[in-house]
């Protein structure tokens, strides 16, 4: 059966439970900034990975991987979990969380790009405006947060371009393990690299305090493992479509600034919330791009 026509008949539980992963880590930027230590962001990525990495395969106690798909799985554990953490962590302690989250909001329309030439999906110019609405929703959401720190701005920009990248090569290589395994591969593989370069770049690890502790722990379990086991089976369904589901991370940052930092919203982040909601629903809606022909 054609791939293109598939997408259209996923069923919408299969949305429900992918778009559970994103709005957990609008959580991300908080429980980074509150409890883990900012001044080792690398670091804090790789400790992320590894242990939640090591919990998924216990749970699914997988085969070792064909000899030949351990390259491809390397990929994917650089693009969704070693460069895509390391990057998001530095623009997380360098930039106002509601200025990351704009500049990683570019990921839909980076995702329906790459899928392109990767997919042979060509963009349909609905996905294209739901893409650009969203974009302009969350720029709305975070007025006033202003991103001023250039290594912060690259960095954000960096990580939504390995995520989306990374989104549409899970469609391509979903083959290569089941996704609880898929899932738990990339976790431990991107982990261990990431690792070393964090030790290079921040040296040791800060000696950990209760709240780095209980930080830690719930990141690795519910904001990593359950949340990216959810995102990979999702996003092997869904493809670059999924990236759209993405936008509903920085509306569940927004509400966690208003109800626990007293942080309301104003009239344009209001307007932020409502471009954002129809965004998702209709970049969700126009379904994945077009295999043949031009632009609609």
């Amino acid at each position: 059966m054609n791939d293109s026509l598939t997408a259209h008949r996923v069923s919408p539980s299969v949305t429900l439970r992918t778009s559970l992963a994103p709005m957990t880590w609008g959580a991300t930027y908080w429980l980074f900034t509150e409890t883990l230590p900012t001044s080792h962001p690398l670091t804090v990525g790789a400790v992320r990975s590894v242990p939640a990495g090591l919990l998924l395969l216990a749970v699914a106690r997988p085969r070792l991987p064909q000899r030949d798909a351990w390259p491809r799985l390397l990929v994917l554990a650089l693009a969704n979990i070693g460069l895509f953490s390391a990057l998001l962590f530095v623009a997380a302690s360098r930039l106002t969380g509601g200025a990351a989250a704009t500049l990683i909001s570019t990921q839909p329309l980076i995702a329906a790009l790459v899928a392109w030439p990767v997919l042979h999906h060509r963009p349909s110019r609905a996905t294209l405006a739901c893409g650009l609405v969203g974009v302009a929703g969350v720029a709305l959401l975070s007025a006033g947060g202003a991103a001023t720190d250039a290594l912060g701005v690259v960095a954000a920009v960096g990580a939504a371009a390995s995520m989306a990248t990374g989104t549409v090569l899970v469609k391509r290589w979903r083959e290569l393990a089941p996704p609880l395994a898929l899932a738990a591969w990339q976790l431990l593989l991107g982990g261990l690299a990431l690792a070393p370069v964090a030790f290079l770049v921040e040296g040791p690890p800060p000696q950990p305090t209760v709240t780095h502790l209980v930080g830690l722990l719930l990141l690795v379990t519910v904001g990593t493992a359950l949340t990216f086991a959810l995102w990979i089976r999702g996003v092997a369904r869904l493809g670059e479509d999924a990236a759209f589901l993405g936008l509903l991370s920085p509306l569940v940052a927004t509400a966690i600034g208003a109800l626990v930092l007293d942080e309301w919203l104003r009239g344009a982040q209001l307007a932020g919330v409502v471009l954002v909601l129809l965004a998702t629903l209709g970049g969700a809606a126009s379904g994945r791009s077009h295999p043949t022909g031009e632009l609609r």
